[in-house]
């Protein structure tokens, strides 16, 4: 596949309308905030948008993309929930019987469900983009990692596998490219961070930045399992987790990816460049 380069022609409009389900949550947020710099119209897909959206009732997903003319699609709460497929078939349908010209899925790396929605989404006759993308630098500031970097363990039933740690600020970059300039149909990006790291060396590279005292621990998987339960976190979430650390982190994604310069043509962000961004805006300040 060729190299992206910076020169993209632009084909959307600030007066066509973007569609970004998920649109409050980590990438879709970043979008939008692009989108609107940009000077273009966005419309969030979200239970508290109006018309809202909600992957549980496609009874007004006809209305939701009525006018749309692009789409950023991030399945909540993962691709590789059960009903993810069935919800992303009819979705791209509705997307095409509407007139969406363009979609780009937020795709899971290493996940079998993520990859039969990629294959939806790719042949559903608009031409689409895959974002393919592992773990996100943001899940230690704004999920459930943030408590434990706060507490000073990061606690998990992991040993010493290595994971890509990906910027979600890179991760909308590459999705605002997809929706907004020509040249990306058909791709399927892998994004990920420029090294590997296991989860005690993020605690390393967290405690040398901050001068807090962080540290990482290996924990039996019920040990884990149920400190989630402790902290009233819904079911589907826990087994969704849990699913992630037994099926995923098993070492499949030790790899590095090529997305953001094949997309955007420059080098992805480091995890130090993320931990010194978070440091200053007191992301972890107690």
């Amino acid at each position: 596949m060729k190299t992206k380069t910076h020169n993209q022609t632009h084909t959307s409009t600030p007066s066509t309308t973007t569609l970004v389900i998920g649109g409050n949550g980590k990438t879709g947020r970043r979008v939008v905030e692009r989108l609107v710099a940009q000077g273009r119209s966005v419309r969030i897909g979200s239970r508290s948008a109006s018309p809202s959206f909600d992957w549980h009732d496609s009874s007004n997903w006809r209305d939701v993309l009525d006018g749309i003319h692009e789409m950023y699609v991030a399945y909540h709460p993962d691709l590789a929930v059960p009903g993810a497929s069935e919800d992303i078939r009819e979705l791209v349908a509705i997307a095409k019987e509407k007139g969406v010209r363009k979609i780009v899925l937020l795709s899971g790396r290493g996940e079998e469900e993520a990859q039969l929605c990629e294959r939806i989404v790719l042949h559903c006759g608009v031409p689409a983009t895959v974002v393919r993308c592992s773990w996100f630098n943001q899940n230690f500031t704004e999920s459930f990692l943030h408590d434990m970097v706060l507490g000073g363990t990061i606690a998990l039933p992991v040993s010493t596998v290595r994971e890509p740690f990906v910027d979600a600020e890179d991760i909308a970059d590459v999705a605002v490219a997809a929706l907004t300039e020509d040249g990306h149909a058909g791709q399927i990006y892998e994004i990920t961070g420029p090294r590997l790291l296991s989860f005690a060396e993020t605690a390393q590279a967290i405690a040398a930045q901050t001068g807090r005292a962080v540290q990482f621990v290996e924990i039996p998987m019920d040990d884990f399992v149920a400190g989630l339960r402790a902290a009233d976190l819904p079911e589907g979430m826990v087994q969704l987790i849990q699913y992630l650390f037994t099926q995923v982190l098993d070492g499949r994604n030790e790899s590095l990816g090529d997305g953001v310069q094949r997309a955007l043509g420059r080098a992805p962000r480091d995890f130090s460049e993320f931990v010194a961004d978070a440091h200053a805006s007191h992301a972890w300040d107690a």
